[in-house]
């Protein structure tokens, strides 16, 4: 099944309303941004490095999937955070990469890769440590037909995500990650040299993972 995108036509419940209340992210993360930065700057400087490998799908939006449950189409997404995180306050880069985005069919090849750097609020309760995070970065489409010539198209479009989770920890170094964020590019996509208006590539990701810590 081939889905190229169409976000008018194809976008969840769950979109529609964090489009809503996101219309304004841009400016949210500015002042995460600088909240974090600022109580970061007062608070110790005292942070362990992670790792996090973890695996997902693609839901709402762009993706295939239109909802974050009942979905058969789902899109297995792949990826790991790398990072330090302390006791109230962390930092992550985030890669993350899905193949087939758009679709399957005969000839067409596409996937997503996410690069993001992420400001993370992260109090430490107990064993548990929930966090919400936002940030920028890349987000790198590609599509490809080989029927009957091959024609390809590449995007390396910025943009912001911004989601949350918990960790729970069953040591001093080790633990398991639930993780839900949302995506949005700022430019409009391109297929085939062609830009499709109003068609700023968005999707949510659901994903669980180990972390360990050093």
């Amino acid at each position: 099944m081939s889905i190229l995108p169409n976000v008018s036509s194809r976008e969840s419940r769950f979109t529609n309303k964090l489009k809503k209340t996101l219309s304004k992210t841009p400016n949210i993360l500015i002042v995460l941004v600088s909240t974090i930065a600022i109580i970061g700057a007062a608070a110790p400087a005292r942070a362990d490095g992670f790792f996090s490998p973890y695996i997902g799908y693609n839901f709402g939006g762009d993706s295939g999937c239109p909802h974050l449950t009942g979905c058969e189409d789902k899109r297995l997404n792949v990826g790991a955070a790398l990072g330090a995180l302390g006791s109230a306050f962390g930092f992550e880069e985030d890669f993350g990469y899905a193949k087939d985005f758009f679709g399957t069919a005969p000839g067409l090849d596409s996937s997503v890769l996410t690069v993001m750097s992420n400001l993370m609020i992260a109090p430490k309760i107990g064993p548990a440590q929930p966090y919400v995070l936002g940030g920028v970065g890349l987000i790198k489409t590609h599509v490809s037909f080989t029927l009957p010539s091959v024609a390809s198209t590449d995007n390396n479009n910025a943009g912001w995500d911004i989601g949350g989770g918990l960790i729970a920890y069953f040591g001093d170094h080790v633990g398991v990650r639930g993780d839900i964020r949302y995506f949005h590019a700022f430019q409009d996509l391109k297929i085939l040299g062609f830009t499709l208006s109003d068609t700023k590539l968005d999707f949510g990701r659901a994903s669980a993972g180990i972390v360990l810590k050093f």
